[in-house]
């Protein structure tokens, strides 16, 4: 079955965005021939040039442009290219899609996305309220709006701590005086609120998984850092076969009835316990890591945007590993320039 899909998140940098995994899952499908259109917000993606994984790249506004416009300029690439699906990979690009996902499903672009309530609710803001109605571990934590307020944390909050943008960025913060150049750091870069979380101590651990919108889990696979990168990045990581780990996942789903992809990061406590520290609610980057273990995520998410019924997957592989590396990719300034003037390549 031929398919034209459009994929963003193409910066496949350091701190890599889902765009290319989630692609290189779509070409190994065995149920698709798939032209990819990758979707750009700067000229120096590196997906835009890796021209082996994506067909051809437009470049599109950014969210804080406005709804009208992207949905314009989705709708002239849909002109040129007849998009069957679109999968947005960012989350701060998500807001505008669940909102607009009616209208794109009439002009014959189909998504798999969260509802906006389910969006909302896991939000870094509101997991504290998740927890309490869903039954789950999670660290004390509060968003504040300005610096003053990390003066007044103790006796609530004690450091270390994390200091977490409302979107992307987290550092820890061991004193009032690193929490505070943490605050301006992301408050500058993502806005406010800062979310201040209670640190826990313990080993980091991912689940990635797909909820088809009706309580079923379609696919998880948890993993376990083994390198991370001074922003916070799994550079490397291995499947587990942790049977905790996939049971919490399977009742946050059924509970929530989860709709599309997404990613718990939690702490596996000395004792065990299972602290979820944020609900990323799409595909993460290190979702290639599900597709070499048996799981292709990305196929079933499309699968499913498409209205098909589609089997859980019951299995993976225990003790796959990723590792990240770097790849200089040699481009011509012809394909730069021509973005940069006309908007595609």
């Amino acid at each position: 079955m031929q398919l034209t899909v459009a994929v963003s998140g193409l910066n496949n940098i350091d701190s890599p965005g889902p765009g290319i995994p989630v692609i290189r899952g779509l070409r190994e499908s065995k149920e698709f021939d798939v032209k990819i259109i990758g979707l750009a917000y700067e000229n120096l993606e590196p997906g835009i040039y890796m021209h082996n994984l994506v067909d051809k790249t437009y470049q599109i506004p950014y969210p804080s442009s406005g709804m009208d416009a992207l949905l314009d300029r989705i709708a002239y690439i849909h002109a040129q290219e007849k998009l069957d699906v679109l999968i947005p990979n960012f989350d701060a690009e998500l807001f505008p899609y669940i909102k607009s996902e009616e209208l794109l499903k009439e002009m014959g672009i189909k998504m798999f996305l969260p509802t906006l309530d389910q969006f909302e609710e896991r939000h870094k803001s509101n997991l504290p309220e998740f927890g309490k109605k869903y039954g789950v571990n999670i660290p004390p934590s509060k968003p504040i709006s300005t610096i003053s307020e990390i003066d007044r944390l103790y006796p609530e909050f004690e450091f270390p701590l994390l200091v977490k943008g409302k979107f992307y960025d987290a550092y820890i913060a061991h004193s009032p005086s690193e929490a505070k150049n943490y605050f301006t750091k992301i408050s500058f870069k993502w806005g406010l609120p800062i979310i201040i979380q209670q640190f826990v101590k313990g080993t980091e651990v991912n689940v990635v998984a797909l909820g088809d919108g009706n309580g079923k889990t379609i696919a998880a696979v948890p993993m376990r850092k083994q390198y991370i990168t001074d922003k916070g990045k799994a550079w490397s990581g291995i499947t587990l076969g942790d049977e905790s780990m996939l049971k919490l996942t399977n009742e946050i789903i059924a509970a929530t009835k989860w709709r599309g992809g997404m990613e718990l990061e939690m702490i596996k406590t000395i004792d065990n316990q299972l602290f979820i520290i944020e609900i990323n609610p799409r595909l993460p980057a290190w979702v290639y890591l599900a597709v070499g273990a048996g799981q292709n995520i990305p196929e079933a998410l499309v699968k499913l945007a498409l209205g098909k019924d589609v089997e859980p997957y019951e299995n993976y592989e225990i003790g796959k590993m990723f590792i990240r590396y770097s790849y200089d990719l040699i481009c011509d300034l012809k394909e730069f320039e021509k973005l940069s003037t006309t908007g595609e390549l």
